[in-house]
């Protein structure tokens, strides 16, 4: 056997789990680079006969998996992956398997980039490293109105580090009920009063029809005009042009994002000179202790398949 591990950007998919541990007739290729190009990823794999992707930075539809006949097996890191045809996999015969992942990481970005959006962070070390000395004025998030946008699991971390940082926290999603609101420590309001009355407005709901341009023109409208809008759920979440609108024409007063439609990131991408964004190249699971779950569990998916009893499968 053949195994692919995709998307190692950071080098570390060799040292955090003891690979050696599969049979010497299995072969483990790592690749640091993305491919974006059908073509091309068509080109790399053809070879092989597993794949690992990390999170949904490969989709791997139906056409691609038809021209890699040879595939058997693909490991997903974490549980869930909108970017893979689970049921086009399944009608070929090729099993898919997760991982498990950690919730605290992106709960913990989550509030690094309302903290680093509010104190200008970003701003003020390249200020200083190019000899100007204090050339912003923050604002404190002591007293302020966090509003959550989906208060499970995500949303319920960052709303119990908001309640230590005094912040007050309002929440929504469709099924939220006063009394989990409240076991949280925050107060269940509509959509469009927590947009109102938010000084920070959060996402933690999972991409679906359903909240697909959930955030759009008429919601970033509503927003204050000092509002700053954090996204590490997904890109799609948010009308991307509605944003970059809002933003251009300070309606809101800025955004801080984790996410976007197409990673990496184009060069010539407009967030990239959009006026009070922060930045950051989809960190939200990226730590140590993370990788180690999803290195080590899909060593464990591996061994699994090759013994026949494959384990985690997400594709029945």
């Amino acid at each position: 056997m053949r195994i692919a591990l995709l998307d190692d950007y950071q080098g570390v998919a060799l040292k955090l789990a003891p690979w050696a541990r599969l049979p010497a007739s299995v072969e483990v290729v790592v690749f640091p680079d993305h491919l974006d190009d059908e073509n091309a990823v068509v080109d790399r794999l053809a070879g092989f006969d597993a794949v690992m992707a990390m999170r949904e930075r490969t989709p791997i539809t139906e056409k691609l998996l038809d021209r890699l006949p040879q595939l058997r097996f693909i490991v997903t890191a974490g549980m869930r992956n909108a970017s893979i045809d689970m049921a086009a996999a399944k009608r070929k015969g090729i099993v898919v398997s997760g991982t498990a992942g950690l919730p605290y990481p992106t709960a913990e970005l989550t509030i690094g980039l309302m903290l680093a959006w509010a104190r200008s962070i970003a701003v003020e070390d390249r200020a200083i490293r190019e000899g100007r000395f204090q050339t912003t004025l923050g604002v404190g998030l002591n007293g302020k109105t966090l509003g959550i946008i989906g208060l499970g699991t995500l949303g319920t971390r960052v709303a119990k580090v908001a309640r230590a940082l005094e912040m007050n926290v309002v929440a929504w999603s469709q099924n939220l009920t006063d009394e989990r609101a409240q076991a949280a420590g925050a107060t269940r309001v509509a959509k469009d009063e927590l947009l109102q009355r938010s000084d920070f407005v959060t996402i933690h709901v999972v991409l679906s029809e359903r909240t697909r341009n959930l955030i759009g023109a008429r919601e970033l409208g509503l927003m204050k005009r000092t509002a700053c809008l954090v996204n590490t759920s997904r890109s799609p979440i948010v009308d991307e042009a509605a944003l970059l609108d809002a933003l251009q024409r300070g309606t809101i007063g800025g955004a801080a994002i984790d996410v976007f439609g197409v990673e990496p990131l184009p060069r010539d991408h407009p967030l990239l000179v959009a006026p009070n964004t922060l930045l950051t190249p989809h960190l939200g699971y990226v730590t140590e202790e993370t990788y180690r779950i999803f290195y080590e569990e899909a060593l464990e998916d591996f061994e699994a398949f090759l013994a026949g009893r494959p384990i985690r499968v997400l594709n029945g």
